[in-house]
Formats: structure tokens, sequence, C-alpha cells
């Protein structure tokens, strides 16, 4: 009866160890796992972003097409502790037809602690105020990844 407890312990922690392995390896995949997220339309830019767990910020991309037009684009935290924990980000300062957004957090700055780094339930933020609405359109992608 006690080989039998032995055995059965041992073959549950060989088992409990390779699920322990198989997990590390899935929550590693998901840490680079980049999550895009998209907007388009023709009017003003004022949308909000997040995964629902604690993520990090990748990249924002839009373009722009159609009449001569441009304008500053804001990245800003709507943060889920309250008003008075939301963040102006990041500035494009010239953003619109001719001047698409193609912005990428550096590799040194996407590992924990980053400042890129956001709780469940924060938001991004992205604004811009299209100048010739209708004759402007534009598409954006925001990349997010599961942060550690």
């Amino acid at each position: 009866m006690a080989r039998e407890v032995a055995k059965l312990l041992t073959t549950t922690e060989a088992l409990l160890t390779q699920q322990s392995a198989e997990l590390a390896e899935a929550r590693a995949r998901q840490l680079v796992s980049v999550t895009a997220k998209t907007a388009g339309g023709s009017g003003h830019i004022d949308f909000l972003f997040s995964l629902g767990v604690r993520y990090r910020l990748v990249y924002v991309r839009c373009h722009y097409a159609g009449t001569v037009g441009s304008g500053p684009l804001t990245i800003s935290l709507d943060a889920a502790a309250g008003a008075e924990y939301d963040a102006r980000l990041f500035v494009v300062t010239r953003a619109g037809t001719g001047y698409d957004i193609n912005l990428r957090v550096p590799a040194d700055e996407s590992q924990d602690p980053s400042p890129w780094t956001f709780q469940a339930g924060d938001q991004i933020r992205i604004q811009w105020t299209n100048s010739d609405p209708g004759n402007i359109n534009w598409g954006l992608q925001v990349g997010m990844a599961i942060a550690s």
C-alpha cells in the first residue's frame, strides 16, 4: 500500500511539473503576443483602447488620406483609479494627410517596470481634431500586449 501511495504521489508530482511548464510556456507566448485594436472614419478621433487586464502599450499607427489638413494627435491615460490619475502621455504636434503616425515603444522601455504599462481598467485615449471632417479619412491601429 505504501508503495502504491508513493508511486501515485510521484506520478502526480510529475504531471503537475509538466502542467506548470506548459502554463509557463503559454504565459511567455502571451507576453510577446501583440493585440491590435483598430478604428477608422472621417470625423474626429476620440477613442479609448484597453485589454481589460494589466497591459503595455506597444505601438500607435494612424494613416490619413484626403484633403490637406493636420493637427496634434494626443495619447493620454484614462486611469481606472480616477480622474486625478489621468495623464497626457504623448503629443504628436503634426498629424494628418501627409503626416502619418508610426510610434513604437522602444524595447528598453517595454520591460517591466515600464512607464508604458497600465493596470486592468486603465484606458489609452487617442484624440485628433479633423480639420476637414468628411474629407480626411483615417485608420488608427493601437498595439497592446499583456504585461507580466
